[in-house]
Order: structure tokens, then C-alpha cells, then sequence
């Protein structure tokens, strides 16, 4: 079985990300993973993808998608792997494609747990975190007994700074501009299925099995 997950951030992707991983079987890829696999273990990719990053630039499609597809070529993912993070682009989604069709495969989904903007605002601008412990909370749907103190060990609670509603905005801007060609790319290919994001961890993740099927 071979899928990408799409979403945006806050929609609940790593969770779900896990949970498909361990009841099919398959290895999670995310491209933050292999970049820094790469770069610690100084492969010619690795440090070739080090430089662009030490100097403040985006990595090249074309190498992108070489780490991409030298990860995909281990041995782990020969009966199928869960993509996230990648393709970020029409021109990855079309070389990820070739790369298949050179070894006779296809991808079987390209699943997008959809979640309405204000929804995600609400969710990401909410969540508080103890300074001490790491214990997480949110203001409206998990909020600390006493206000601004954690439950577990009394210490301050906060909002990460990537969490206040300007940075939240931006990114679910940089997102839209992002996805939003790709999930028209995989509708067109016959590939996109969509759940909804909105419900209980364990209601998407049912939703989830009802698309890619019950069994392994």
C-alpha cells in the first residue's frame, strides 16, 4: 500500500501518520526524517542538501526528490509506505509518479484529513504547554485547573511562540498556496479521498480504515 497524506498543519497528520504506519505495516516517511538522516550520516546527498540549508535557501526539487527516491528504494518499503512531506509540488508528485511507473507501481491514495482554517486556528492559537514537564494543554478543550499553572507540577504554562494567531495565519497561507495545486493534481489523477479532520482522533482514524480497507 502506497499513500501520501495531505493536511494542513494542526490537522492532525503526525497522529494519524503513526496509526496508519502500525496497522498496515508500512514504513512512515517524512521528508524532515531523511533530510536529517542524511545530513548526520554525511551521504554525498546529505551534505549536497547541507549546503543550501547552511545557506539559508530551499532545497532543490531535483534534489529533493533524489533523497526522496533513495529512501523509497530501501528494502522496508517494498510492500508500501505512507509519504508526508513530500510531494510538496506538481513537479514532485509528477518525478514520484515516473519513478513508479519506471518500476511498473503506482500510489494507491493521496488521503487529505481536511480541516476548515478557523477550526485549525482555534486548536493551534489554544494550546499551552508547562515550561518544566512539557505536559500540553488547550484553553477551551483541555485547560489546566488552575489557569496558567500546570496539573503535573505547579510550573508556569505558555504559548509557543509558532502557536500565536499571526505566525498560525502565515503558515496556513504558505500552506494553501503549497497544497492546494497538489490536491487539485491527485483529485484529477483519481487518487484524493478526504475525512474529515474535524472529529475525535479515533473517528478520523475509523475513517481512514474505511478508505484504505480493514486488512493489511
Amino acid at each position: 500500500m502506497k499513500i501520501i497524506l495531505l493536511g494542513p498543519p494542526g490537522a492532525g497528520k503526525g497522529t494519524q501518520a503513526k496509526s496508519i504506519s502500525n496497522r498496515y505495516d508500512i514504513p512512515h516517511i517524512s521528508t524532515g526524517d531523511i533530510f536529517r538522516k542524511n545530513i548526520s550520516e554525511e551521504t554525498p546527498l546529505g551534505v549536497e542538501a547541507k549546503r543550501y540549508i547552511d545557506n539559508g535557501q530551499l532545497v532543490p526539487d531535483s534534489l529533493t526528490i533524489d533523497i526522496v527516491k533513495d529512501r523509497l528504494s530501501d528494502e522496508d518499503c517494498k510492500k508500501g509506505f505512507l509519504l508526508d512531506g513530500f510531494p510538496r509540488t506538481v513537479a514532485q508528485a509528477e518525478a514520484l509518479k515516473v519513478f513508479l511507473q519506471n518500476k511498473n507501481e503506482g500510489m494507491d491514495c493521496a488521503l487529505l484529513i481536511d480541516v476548515p482554517k478557523d477550526f485549525i486556528l482555534d486548536r493551534m492559537t489554544g494550546r499551552r504547554v508547562c515550561l518544566s514537564c512539557g505536559a500540553s494543554y488547550h484553553i477551551k478543550f483541555n485547560p489546566s485547573k488552575v489557569e496558567g499553572k500546570c496539573d503535573v507540577c505547579g510550573s508556569d504554562i505558555i504559548q509557543r511562540k509558532d502557536d500565536n494567531e499571526a505566525t498560525v495565519k502565515e503558515r496556513l497561507q504558505v500552506y494553501d498556496n503549497q497544497t492546494q495545486p497538489l490536491i487539485n493534481y491527485y483529485n484529477e489523477e483519481k487518487l484524493l479521498k478526504v475525512v474529515d479532520g474535524t472529529k475525535a482522533i479515533n473517528e478520523v482514524f475509523d475513517s481512514v480504515c474505511n478508505i484504505l480497507g480493514r486488512d493489511k
